[in-house]
């Protein structure tokens, strides 16, 4: 079978643009290939603080503090750290920090790895049982916006968004090749 990837675009630039825009001044992440370019724009960014994470989870207490601290801040994610992040959703919910995340989709189309489809098709549901507003892109042309809108709502209402940014946009691995 030939390689399918997706050619990538270059959604992630208007993104950035976007999280300047809404004054974000933490990036907190665990690496992640979905996510590289954005990771490399907000180290190389002097007003951006990045946070590398050993654990999603971590995420949240991070973002909670930065938002008592005076700064907005934004979660860089796999979908397969969703599941890690649970417990602490409770704590960002009932405190109503507002809380900023870019889950890049992973069990979905194309998927090669067998341990990636569970978490990736329960994602939206455990978010939404966690009380997390959830917007959803597949468009590349509909990624910024779409966190533009999920950044206004989370920093206007202190509420938990998330942009799931769907695997078809990030493109699926072969790594048989």
């Amino acid at each position: 079978m030939a390689t399918k990837k997706k050619k990538k675009t270059d959604w992630s630039k208007e993104v950035f643009k976007v999280l300047k825009k809404a004054d974000i001044r933490q990036i907190a992440y665990v690496p992640d290939a979905g996510h590289t370019s954005l990771i490399k724009m907000a180290v190389a960014d002097n007003a951006i603080k990045p946070v590398s994470l050993t654990s999603e989870q971590e995420g949240i207490a991070v973002l909670s503090g930065a938002w008592l601290g005076g700064e907005a801040g934004a979660l860089l994610m796999q979908s397969s750290g969703v599941g890690n992040v649970i417990n602490m959703l409770g704590m960002a919910n009932e405190c109503r920090f507002p809380l900023l995340m870019l889950v890049t989709m992973r069990g979905e189309w194309g998927e090669f790895n067998p341990w990636q489809v569970p978490m990736g098709q329960a994602t939206e549901t455990v978010l939404d049982a966690a009380g997390v507003i959830i917007h959803r892109a597949d468009d590349p042309a509909e990624i910024a916006e779409t966190v533009e809108a999920a950044a206004k709502i989370a920093f206007d209402s202190g509420r938990m968004v998330a942009v799931l940014i769907g695997q078809r946009v990030v493109g699926f691995k072969d790594w048989t090749k």
